[in-house]
């Protein structure tokens, strides 16, 4: 009744656009990454709203792993996770002091680059679980010195648990002589680290890339980004990337019709001129949303009638629009669109909408609004 009530007060609004995020992928992408590295615990990486799939939906899919622990930016996204994953929630981000006094402390774990936050969070004691991250070479932020870090810090560190050691590869698609120097820088600050008395149990340095190529089994954990959502994160793709399942397909639904004749231009600018009588179906896609205005007049969507088709883009990506070329097909509001496909040989793929764009997956995935509708499907089939 109660619930009744509240749809009759607030009724559930549900957006014409929908992201679907395939379970039995995400899970498949993990038992995967996982076979990889047998020996080593995965932390999945679900900063940036889970690489735009969305965290609260990844959360729970991954309850379904073995995943023991993930990681995410700040405290805003570990509420999140307090509530949705089952397991400890590393938090990777730099935060405001007082954000350390909101986390629960029995579920999270922190990543510490220098010693002020390392003294403030010396406060709840050891109740907090730290894992001190080691400039190996990236040079944006960490720690460079670990004896005089270890040595200024002493009695602050004591008063914590140091849980785990980390870092990151600046060349974290390829494994290269950088990686072999961070990793050699890396791991000679774990042994100085160890020979002053602290023993982390988890040693990460590698990302999803690293999943790949590393056989160095000092490493303890790794943190898959990319490559859990199913897409490659090596420069070249190879057999081993090829097995990833990529788990995001993105819908909307035409809402207007407009008939041009030849001439006629559409969208801003003019930028698109018709060269014979067509028809112009609108779908509510546009930048804000995270539909690159670069893709105008060249990425194609897959339009779902009686006659499946792809449509280009017609003019300028609009802010909550977006045109396009339906030519004579008959073309109904309601009809389908699927602005992005899960699979990789697909016009309207992650990797070939940013082969257009001429940029990174990463980019694309991120700038997904958080308010587009997310759909976890196949969950019922995950064992």
């Amino acid at each position: 009744m109660l619930n009744l009530l509240r749809k009759i007060i607030k009724p559930k609004y549900e957006t014409l656009n929908r992201i679907e995020i395939d379970a039995e992928k995400i899970v498949a992408n993990f038992n995967y990454l996982k076979s990889l590295q047998p020996e080593a615990e995965l932390f999945p990486v679900l900063k940036a709203n889970a690489y735009g799939h969305g965290l609260k939906e990844i959360c729970q899919i991954l309850n379904h792993t073995g995943a023991k622990m993930i990681a995410v930016d700040s405290y805003p996204e570990a509420q999140i996770a307090y509530r949705y994953f089952k397991g400890q929630v590393l938090i990777i981000g730099e935060m405001p002091q007082r954000a350390y006094n909101y986390c629960k402390l029995k579920k999270t774990e922190f990543v510490v680059y220098n010693s002020e936050t390392l003294r403030y969070i010396s406060r709840f004691k050891k109740k907090a679980k730290i894992h001190l991250f080691i400039n190996s070479g990236m040079n944006r932020e960490g720690i460079v010195d670990i004896v005089q870090f270890v040595s200024d810090n002493k009695a602050y560190l004591d008063k914590v648990e140091v849980s785990g050691v980390c870092s990151h590869f600046s060349r974290a698609d390829s494994r290269s002589l950088v990686n072999s120097s961070q990793e050699d820088v890396f791991l000679d600050a774990l042994d100085k680290l160890r020979s002053l008395g602290y023993f982390p149990r988890f040693v990460h340095l590698g990302n999803s890339a690293a999943i790949f190529w590393s056989d160095n089994r000092l490493l303890t954990a790794f943190r898959p980004g990319l490559a859990l959502y199913g897409y490659n994160p090596l420069s070249l793709e190879n057999e081993m990337t090829k097995k990833l399942q990529p788990a995001l397909e993105i819908y909307s639904q035409v809402v207007s019709i407009q008939k041009i004749n030849s001439g006629e231009s559409v969208s801003y600018g003019d930028s698109f001129l018709a060269k014979n009588p067509t028809q112009i179906a609108v779908i509510p896609f546009g930048y804000y949303e995270g539909l690159d205005r670069r893709l105008s007049n060249e990425a194609q969507f897959l339009v779902f009638t009686n006659n499946e088709f792809m449509a280009k883009i017609a003019g300028k990506v609009c802010m909550n629009l977006c045109c396009l070329d339906v030519g004579k097909e008959e073309v109904s509001c309601g009809d389908e669109v699927q602005i992005i496909s899960n699979h990789r040989e697909a016009l309207n793929s992650v990797e070939n909408i940013c082969s257009i764009l001429d940029t990174i997956s990463y980019e694309f995935l991120v700038k997904l609004q958080p308010s587009i509708r997310r759909v976890i499907i196949n969950m019922a089939n995950i064992k």
